[in-house]
């Protein structure tokens, strides 16, 4: 890959949401011989997809899992370790924790309630949130809550460096009081005008789906979408900062003071933190079988459908860029190996995820990597290695 292909692959993944690994001390040596990449169903590109994984663990992941289907077939690969101690195979259909993925479920939750009449995407969240959103926000619509051009800033939930949020990892939060503390603050910029990717959209619309439901955010999204797929592997945690069920350990790299390197078990995390915007477990499985299912209306049905494949008309208001939005409600686009590709990724700590597609679902995807640093800058070299053989190379143009 030259330096320009790089450079573009590091843009995309600010839109992909992927994480990046700095350098950092290498793994410990394995105990026991881990077996090569265990995949089935050839595709075409198959031998590129293996090389994708080859290798875990390694500095950068510890393990990974990687479903491929579409027109050309259908391709499924694992590799790397349970976990590092035992030294066991990955399990290939473990349970993981798929951090911003879980705001195509929320958006999609939504939409649902638009197209019963429940709610209006152009009507304004303080219509249905009085006592909650203040008067400064009151321009702010459902749909800007949900294609993040609200200009409600972020807020923090945990500290300031990965040693704050470790000591912290289980303490509990309030999604009324984040959007408390949240709306405080001045916004970031006049709603619609401007593209913000962050949680805090999501956290205020979870809330939504509870008041127009008179039902919790987690049993609406069970009732109207995990259910009726049987989706059997995924759940909402809850309080529960651990993964139930078989799973992969998820370790993150600590940096001392002194500059050297310490991997940690951060399997057991909790995730009320991220809420609606962030604290689904699922499977490659269970997300595949979700995405096809989305993408085919079987899920969102009707026009509004269309919500999840339509960027707002707002610049980018993060990063500095100043480019054109990427996200739209629930999703984000960009195009890879000269095609538009749909997906959402999420990053927990130890845990990398992405759904990605392109429209007519001649090309499929959906991968966990268990990164040693899941919310770093830039994107995981794993993680962009399974999109580049998946899809192909981020377009120039």
């Amino acid at each position: 890959m030259n330096a320009r292909t790089s450079r573009t692959v590091a843009a995309a993944a600010l839109v992909l949401g992927m994480a990046a690994v700095p350098a950092g001390p290498a793994l410990a040596a394995a105990r026991a011989p881990v077996p090569a990449v265990t995949a089935i169903q050839e595709v075409p590109d198959a031998e590129v997809l293996r090389a994708a994984i080859a290798g875990l663990p390694k500095a950068d992941a510890t393990a990974a899992l990687v479903r491929v289907a579409g027109t050309d077939g259908s391709w499924r690969g694992s590799s790397g370790v349970h976990d590092l101690e035992s030294n066991r195979p990955a399990d290939p259909d473990g349970r993981f924790r798929t951090g911003s993925v879980t705001k195509v479920f929320t958006a999609a939750v939504v939409l649902q309630l638009a197209g019963e009449g429940k709610l209006d995407l152009n009507r304004p969240a303080r219509h249905y949130l009085p006592e909650l959103i203040p008067a400064s926000y009151r321009k702010v619509t459902v749909r800007q809550l949900l294609n993040h051009t609200s200009g409600i800033p972020s807020v923090g939930s945990g500290g300031g460096t990965l040693d704050e949020w470790y000591a912290h990892r289980f303490d509990l939060h309030n999604a009324t009081d984040t959007v408390r503390e949240a709306t405080s603050h001045e916004p970031d910029f006049a709603p619609g005008t401007q593209q913000h990717y962050d949680n805090i959209g999501y956290t205020v619309a979870g809330l939504l789906i509870e008041k127009v439901t008179g039902h919790t955010y987690a049993g609406e999204v069970s009732r109207r979408i995990l259910e009726p797929l049987h989706l059997k592997d995924t759940y909402f945690p809850g309080t529960d900062p651990t993964i139930r069920g078989p799973y992969n350990h998820g370790y993150q790299i600590f940096t001392g003071t002194d500059g050297t390197g310490e991997l940690r078990d951060v399997s057991v995390w909790g995730a009320t933190d991220a809420w609606a915007a962030g604290d689904l477990i699922s499977t490659t499985t269970d997300l595949e079988h979700f995405t096809r299912a989305l993408f085919r209306g079987q899920v969102v049905r009707g026009p509004l459908l269309e919500e999840m494949f339509t960027l707002p008309g707002a610049s980018v208001h993060e990063y500095g860029t100043g480019g054109p939005a990427a996200y739209s409600v629930g999703l984000s686009m960009t195009k890879l190996g000269g095609r538009e590709v749909w997906g959402k990724t999420g990053g927990r700590w130890g845990y990398n995820t992405a759904v990605a597609a392109t429209r007519d679902l001649s090309r499929t995807l959906v991968y966990s990597v268990n990164a040693t640093d899941a919310k770093g800058e830039g994107m995981n070299p794993t993680a962009m290695n399974i999109v580049v053989a998946a899809f192909g190379a981020p377009s120039s143009g």
